[in-house]
């Protein structure tokens, strides 16, 4: 493992301590989330727990990565190739705003913005082994349906994070700046169908 190789060790309970964290983290979120409890629910001792992670940052950002991969991997496993743009933007786009606007995803990415100091590695491989693989799938699904005369796009890398971005309209930064407490899934549907619709404007033969 090549992220933080001295702050972080892999071990045999080293998987087990990251299903422990991931379970307490999901319920009781970054601050609340307490050191001995996760240690209890990972059946670990606290010594073990620290000799693999010495700072809970490390252990968050950890299990975030493992985390966004997953997200990554449904998202994409849930996309078929042969339908069309209006749908696959649509699922993935859901998927994509529920993921970012959640709890744990809202924690997750303040906590990268907080720690890119001193740990700028964790940000780097969050991005690469999360958001850079979706950008890669869904510029190449753009290409298959370019193939097809559904799409006209020369840049497809610089379409799909400009999707991404649309998604994010609106809901994003007034939930992570405190304007919002939560997102409501009718919102989640008005931004997500209105930014496949700009989208399609722009792109759509």
């Amino acid at each position: 493992m090549t992220l933080v190789p001295d702050k972080i060790h892999r071990g045999r309970k080293f998987d087990q301590v990251l299903a422990g964290a991931r379970q307490v983290f999901m319920a009781d979120g970054f601050e609340g989330a307490s050191v001995d409890e996760i240690a209890r629910v990972a059946q670990v001792s606290k010594a073990t727990l620290y000799s693999y992670f010495p700072d809970k940052r490390l252990l968050f950002m950890e299990v975030a990565n493992v985390e966004c991969v997953r997200q990554s991997r449904y998202a994409l496993d849930s996309i078929n190739p042969e339908d069309a743009p209006h749908k696959v933007l649509g699922q993935a786009g859901r998927h994509f705003l529920r993921f970012v606007t959640s709890t744990f995803g809202q924690q997750m990415y303040r906590l990268c913005v907080a720690e890119s100091d001193r740990f700028p590695e964790l940000g780097q491989r969050f991005y690469h082994s999360g958001p850079a693989v979706v950008r890669r799938e869904m510029a190449t699904y753009f290409l298959t349906a370019m193939a097809r005369g559904e799409l006209k796009i020369d840049d497809p890398l610089l379409a799909a994070d400009q999707f991404g971005e649309l998604c994010k309209a609106d809901l994003f930064l007034r939930l992570t700046f405190g304007v919002i407490d939560t997102v409501k899934e009718e919102e989640i549907d008005r931004v997500v169908d209105s930014a496949v619709e700009m989208f399609m404007a722009r792109y759509g033969t």
